[in-house]
């Protein structure tokens, strides 16, 4: 029987003690699967530093957590499409954490678009959104993280351009780029003991995604999966905690699925 619900528990099971007291940056942890990895790194006995666009499910975020964990989370409102405020604030966290070891690149938005629709102004726009700030934040992290003998960058790719959906050209062309940034920097980060992951989600059920697709379209998304769920945001921030954890010392310059088998 085929069912859109997952019965994961509200936060991952396992424990991971490398990542306690850890300093971790998210960007785009709002809402969506950003909250899920605030929420899940959080619960780890990390501390962790976010930002999003969108100030008021940040807020909340913040304001629900903040007496279930040792280490409430901070939040800063602002847009990534400035790097100037994406290196100050992988700076801030770095200082406000005591510590940088931890860089999740999440953000990204896959407005749908046609095209012949696509103008330059849109695509530098597009690319800003989606790729750009995932380079310049890893930037600032490496010279923060090689100084405290290590960390991990965890970029977040898509499923998209592995199936090559409609209406998505520009935001394709972004993931199909993070992936390849992914290895290119995992291979000059080695030898400063710097591990560079991407995951790659598929499609995640979340509130954004839920107004794209009709009951029809949710049927379809279960038919191409092997496993007949949907996939949570918590199934991705379990894979991104055991990836950032001392477990997977040995994992980097790869992608990482988390799909339910979706081709």
């Amino acid at each position: 029987m085929l069912t859109t619900a997952s019965p994961r528990p509200e936060a991952p099971t396992a424990r991971y003690p490398s990542l306690a007291g850890k300093g971790v940056f998210v960007s785009g942890g709002g809402s969506g699967i950003g909250a899920a990895l605030v929420e899940a790194f959080a619960r780890q006995g990390a501390k962790v530093f976010f930002v999003d666009i969108a100030a008021e499910p940040s807020h909340a975020l913040v304001e629900r957590l903040a007496d279930t964990v040792e280490f409430a989370p901070r939040f800063v409102a602002g847009d990534l499409r400035d790097l100037s405020f994406v290196q100050a604030q992988v700076a801030a966290a770095h200082d406000q954490l005591r510590g940088l070891h931890v860089l999740v690149n999440n953000a990204a938005n896959d407005d749908r678009h046609a095209l012949e629709d696509v103008t330059a102004e849109y695509w530098d726009d597009r690319m800003a959104v989606n790729l750009r700030h995932l380079f310049f934040a890893a930037q600032a992290a490496v010279p923060l993280m090689e100084a405290a003998g290590g960390g991990v960058i965890l970029n977040f790719g898509s499923i998209s351009w592995h199936l090559a959906l409609d209406q998505l050209s520009l935001y394709q062309t972004a993931k199909a780029g993070i992936e390849g940034m992914t290895r290119a920097m995992a291979r000059e980060l080695g030898e400063r003991n710097i591990r560079v992951c991407a995951i790659v989600p598929g499609n995640v059920q979340t509130p954004r995604q839920e107004r794209w697709y009709t009951p029809e379209g949710e049927r379809e998304i279960l038919d191409a999966q092997c496993l007949k769920a949907r996939v949570q945001p918590a199934d991705v921030a379990a894979l991104a905690l055991f990836l950032a954890s001392d477990d997977a010392r040995m994992c980097t310059g790869h992608e990482y699925f988390v799909d339910a088998g979706w081709r």
